[in-house]
């Protein structure tokens, strides 16, 4: 069942803003890589249809704060399970990295510490990097729709290819190909997206997600969105002034994405920023 947004999240993530010339659509492409999910007597990848120590739920803190040097995230193993999100004086959910007492914030609370699943660092290392014989690397475009508001959506519920699948399942027959069972979907498969954006800082620029499961979006760099673990769909969004970015400069937002369970898989983003793909990290490499 999708989670219902409270109503005050579309109030501060939907902001009008003027717009000049802006194009109908913007197609972002990135990389899809299938794994085949663990059946529990060593075959497949140890984190994809795995019960976290903790149970299912958001998981925190278990990717550094900071992109790492080949432009992918950093496994540190720090990850706590989280009770209640970070949020901002309106009960927006916020990264716990952008918590501020200053601006009225409420801090984040924990439950315990778990990895959410993840084995171990060498595991995690190949989410996000060719690695033959564990994944195959399948290139996937999303197309973003102009709203109304002038911010643009992609939103698997609104698209009639994923809306006749019942979700997110972007590789359907393809790479290891669907494991059976009901529903037959390929369920299991990480999403990198690199793109690059111009900072406006008369723009009320944001960025916002709602879906499942691990979600972890970077910008110039720095953590913004942190929704690891295997969950139900959950949101977060980032007000761009709290970064100290310069107005009139590029930036890269970097998205990476993981489906790790069958239950379902959701996948919503919004934004007035007019994303732009940009190159792959180098590095591409390492596991090859």
């Amino acid at each position: 069942m999708r989670l219902i947004i409270p109503i005050t999240v579309v109030i501060l993530f939907s902001t009008v803003f003027a717009v000049t010339d802006a194009p109908d659509t913007i197609e972002l492409t990135g990389t899809v890589r299938d794994f085949e999910e663990h059946a529990g007597c060593g075959q497949g990848h140890p984190d994809f249809e795995v019960y976290p120590s903790r149970g299912f739920g958001q998981y925190c803190k278990n990717i550094s704060a900071q992109l790492g040097e080949d432009g992918k995230p950093v496994f540190t193993g720090n990850g706590r399970k989280v009770r209640w999100q970070c949020s901002d004086a309106d009960w927006n959910p916020i990264c716990w990295t952008m918590y501020d007492a200053s601006q009225g914030d409420h801090d984040i609370r924990f439950r315990g510490a778990s990895t959410g699943g993840i084995q171990s660092e060498n595991s995690f290392n190949q989410w996000y990097n060719d690695v033959e014989g564990v994944n195959i690397s399948i290139p996937l475009s999303i197309t973003l729709v102009l709203q109304d508001d002038g911010s643009y959506v992609f939103d698997d519920s609104d698209d009639p290819l994923y809306q006749s699948l019942g979700g997110f399942f972007p590789i359907e027959n393809q790479g290891w190909g669907n494991p059976g069972g009901s529903p037959d979907r390929n369920f299991h498969f990480t999403f990198e997206l690199h793109t690059e954006f111009t900072y406006d800082a008369e723009g009320a620029q944001y960025f916002s997600f709602l879906g499942d499961d691990d979600v972890w979006v970077f910008i110039d760099g720095q953590l913004v969105i942190d929704l690891g673990g295997v969950h139900s769909a959950t949101a977060q969004g980032i007000d761009l002034t709290r970064l100290g970015l310069a107005d009139g400069e590029t930036y890269a937002l970097d998205f990476f994405f993981a489906e790790r369970h069958r239950t379902e898989s959701n996948f919503r983003f919004q934004t007035n920023l007019q994303l732009e793909t940009a190159s792959l990290p180098s590095g591409e490499e390492a596991y090859d």
